[in-house]
């Protein structure tokens, strides 16, 4: 099955330059200082890549199918709607790209406080290393994601212009996982998503979990009350990793953790709570919490 041009990924054709970028990357690291802990830069390990690279692939396959699915409940919406924007008008491209980045900061920002949402999205963050392909390590699991575009459609924003704005969003947020970037000039820094504020966002460190949502412009943390400046070096992973290479485990772990749960709960109180509390909840009977709230051996920031 052939897609129309308009649902064609951009990101597919960007590939290329995200490989560049990561040799580029893995260049300058042989002239960085790494022997110092503190400092020093994490950089690239075969495995960590490798898996990288192979959830990149997997989720461009699911995407690519998720997108015919959602075409054609979002034409559907699209002709239901009264609603016309042209996309010919450089104002809806500029609508278009600022309304996807304040739904995507909702959504990435609902995937770190609703359990069912986290096991998707846990996937992005289970390496315990910060590099441009890092970027890629993307979930096998976009259908919570495709939700929270259905107002788009009712808004008149034409369906392939919804998948582009997202994916231009997606872009722009590989070039933030880097560790050779620190700080950008001020009023960058102040307004849009950087490699200093993504750091925040990737790291298990209690003083920056749940910080630091943006796709493309940090305003909407500032405005939100989840900004967070990176103050010291991060921790990156899991509150308690997975000491495992294996993709398959990687995206499906948290799913499994969530049918025990479910099926050793005491009622719909309890079974509602491991599905749609924030990870690592626990009935008020249950083992006592990690400081922030939370059981570690569920919790992780992205």
């Amino acid at each position: 099955m052939t897609l129309p041009a308009s649902l064609h990924d951009p990101i597919v054709y960007a590939l290329p330059a995200f490989a560049l970028f990561m040799a580029l990357e893995l260049v300058s690291l042989r002239f960085a200082d790494n022997d110092d802990a503190t400092t020093g830069y994490l950089g690239y390990e075969p495995r960590d890549t490798r898996t990288n690279m192979i959830m990149g692939f997997g989720s461009l396959v699911v995407n690519a199918a998720a997108r015919v699915g959602a075409l054609v409940g979002y034409a559907a919406l699209y002709a239901l709607s009264p609603l016309r924007l042209d996309a010919h008008r450089w104002y809806t491209w500029v609508f278009a790209l600022l309304i996807v980045d304040l739904i995507w900061y909702s959504y990435h920002r609902a995937s770190h406080r609703v359990r069912i949402m986290w096991a998707a999205h846990q996937a992005h963050h289970n390496s315990q290393r910060f590099n441009l392909s890092t970027a890629v390590r993307q979930k096998w699991n976009p259908w919570f994601e495709l939700l929270f575009w259905v107002p788009l459609p009712l808004l008149g924003l034409p369906p392939w212009l919804i998948f582009t704005s997202f994916s231009i969003n997606l872009m722009y947020q590989f070039f933030v996982h880097t560790e050779r970037i620190t700080h950008l000039p001020a009023p960058i820094e102040y307004v849009f998503n950087t490699p200093s504020h993504h750091r925040v966002h990737h790291a298990s460190d209690a003083d920056y979990l749940d910080k630091n949502y943006a796709g493309i412009l940090i305003v909407w943390d500032r405005l939100f009350g989840t900004y967070a400046e990176e103050t010291h070096r991060p921790t990156y992973g899991l509150t308690t990793n997975i000491d495992s290479f294996n993709p398959f485990r990687l995206q499906y772990y948290e799913y499994a953790a969530i049918i025990r749960d479910v099926r050793a709960s005491r009622g719909w109180h309890e079974r509602f709570g491991y599905l749609f509390a924030p990870p690592g909840w626990r009935p008020a009977a249950a083992a006592p919490a990690t400081p922030d709230g939370e059981l570690a051996v569920l919790r992780v920031t992205r």
